[in-house]
């Protein structure tokens, strides 16, 4: 299961590829994507360190992606703000055995799976091809 970081951040990376013709602001984003914005900035710095998205200050600026779309994998966002959950001890409680028991076996399994799917997931097999109402980000607004 995904962070609740993790999921704004992917939230973000998809706006900013739908809307990568202009630079929306950190507001802008906010209100499309349903962040508060407090936590907003966090997730817009993180992704910033990681040097996914770039920002512009002043009139004009706003916040972009550094690469393409289908250069950047659900991967890379997530990890670029938050661990990818594995397992790190035993599910049983067991602190006395050698290997791996089923269970956590089976769980760090599936854990590597997802983690190789997100890999494999470019931003572009994320965007939107029908927009359907209830998923459409608001109609931008750009200052008159």
């Amino acid at each position: 299961m995904l962070s609740s970081t993790a999921e704004y951040a992917l939230r973000v990376a998809v706006y900013l590829a739908v809307h990568a013709d202009c630079r929306p602001t950190r507001k802008e984003i906010a209100v499309a994507s349903g962040i508060p914005v407090a936590y907003l900035v966090k997730v817009l710095r993180k992704l910033e360190l990681s040097q996914l998205i770039q920002s512009k200050r002043g009139p004009g600026g706003g916040y972009s992606l550094t690469k393409e779309p289908g250069e950047i994998s659900a991967f890379d966002v997530i990890s670029a703000v938050a661990e990818i959950p594995r397992i790190k001890k035993c599910p049983l409680g067991l602190s006395n055995h050698l290997r791996l028991c089923p269970l956590h076996a089976r769980l760090d399994s599936v854990a590597r799976l997802a983690e190789e799917a997100y890999r494999q997931t470019p931003l572009t097999d994320l965007l939107p091809t029908e927009v359907r109402e209830e998923c459409e980000f608001p109609k931008r607004q750009l200052p008159s």
